[in-house]
């Protein structure tokens, strides 16, 4: 027997929407991996695109000091630049 790999589902519910998850599929290739998901996931509804991506292709992050470098700059928090706004404005009495 072949060996089987894990996919991850991916569909598009309509044009310039974004790709929601929708499950997985395991198969021996990638094509047929395309045709399970097919398929499975997209039988009830006609999605715009549909992605399917082996599970050991996806890379992952999970090493909480890479995104907490991201905060000791000040400006890079959400809203700073919309605060920094604010108080200029109040600051300036307008």
């Amino acid at each position: 027997m072949s060996q089987q790999y894990d996919y991850e589902v991916f569909v598009q519910p309509k044009s310039g929407q974004p790709f929601t998850h929708v499950g997985s599929v395991r198969a021996s290739d990638d094509v047929l991996a395309m045709h399970f998901a097919k398929e499975v996931y997209t039988r009830r509804d006609n999605p715009s695109a549909i992605w399917v991506i082996r599970r050991d292709h996806i890379m992952m992050w999970n090493d909480s000091e890479l995104f907490n470098i991201a905060f000791e700059k000040e400006y890079r928090k959400p809203g700073y630049f919309a605060q920094r706004h604010l108080e200029r404005k109040t600051k300036n009495g307008r």
